[in-house]
C-alpha cells in the first residue's frame, strides 16, 4: 500500500506538474466558491479587505491535510495582524467541509471547489492513476462520495499569498502531499503586502 502511494507521488513529481502551477508574480484567477453553509465567497470581496492566504488541500480524509489546517489555524492571528484573510479550498462537499471545520476547530472558512475547477485554474488539479484509484477503493476511501464528483481528481497541496492587486506574492506547491511547509514561511510575503497597502 505504502509503495503504491510512493509510486504515485514519484510519478506526479516526475511529470513536472508542480512546475506548471501558478507562481509568484502571476495574476490570481478570480473565483467565487461556496462556504460550508452554501454562501458564496468571492476572492474579489476578500481582497477588498486586505491580502489573502489560500491553502488548497485534498480533503477531510487526509491526515496530513488536517495537520496543516491546524497549523494554519495557529498561524491565523499572525495573518490577521497583518490584515490578511485566510481560506482553505478543497474539492469535498460542504458537509465534509463542515466536518473539517468542526474536527480541526477552525475559525476560517473552507470553500468547496466542485470538480477541482479553481484548483485547475491554479494549475494544481491532477487525475489519479488507475492503480491509485483501485487502492483508494480497496481502502474504502470513496472520493466520489466525499467530493460529489466521480472524476477521481485531486489538487496538489498548494499555498498562495495574494496581494490586494490580485498578484501572487508567494506560491508553494508540492506534489508530495506528505510534505507541508511551516505557515510562518508566508509571513515575509504578508508583511510585504501589508507595507504595500499601508
Amino acid at each position: 500500500m505504502i509503495e503504491t502511494m510512493h509510486r504515485a507521488t514519484a510519478e506526479l513529481i516526475a511529470s513536472g506538474a508542480a512546475g506548471r502551477a501558478l507562481k509568484a508574480g502571476d495574476k490570481m484567477p478570480a473565483f467565487t466558491l461556496n462556504d460550508p453553509d452554501g454562501k458564496p465567497v468571492s476572492s474579489r470581496d476578500l481582497l477588498a479587505h486586505g491580502p489573502l492566504v489560500v491553502s488548497f488541500y485534498r480533503g477531510v480524509w487526509c491526515p496530513y491535510c488536517n495537520m496543516e489546517l491546524q497549523a494554519l489555524q495557529e498561524a491565523l492571528p499572525a495573518f490577521e495582524k497583518l490584515g490578511a484573510s485566510l481560506i482553505a479550498i478543497s474539492p469535498q462537499t460542504s458537509v465534509n467541509s463542515r466536518k473539517s471545520v468542526r474536527q480541526n476547530e477552525l475559525s476560517f472558512p473552507i470553500l468547496s471547489d466542485e470538480h477541482n475547477d479553481v484548483a485547475a485554474a491554479f494549475g494544481l488539479r491532477f487525475a489519479m492513476p488507475d492503480y491509485l484509484v483501485d487502492l483508494y477503493k480497496d481502502l474504502k476511501n470513496d472520493l466520489p462520495s466525499f467530493n460529489g464528483d466521480d472524476s477521481w481528481t485531486l489538487p496538489m497541496p498548494g499555498r498562495f499569498v495574494i496581494g490586494q492587486d490580485g498578484v501572487i506574492l508567494y506560491a508553494e506547491v508540492n506534489p508530495d502531499y506528505t510534505r507541508r511547509p511551516e505557515p510562518a514561511g508566508m509571513l515575509p510575503a504578508l508583511r510585504h503586502a501589508a507595507r504595500a497597502t499601508a
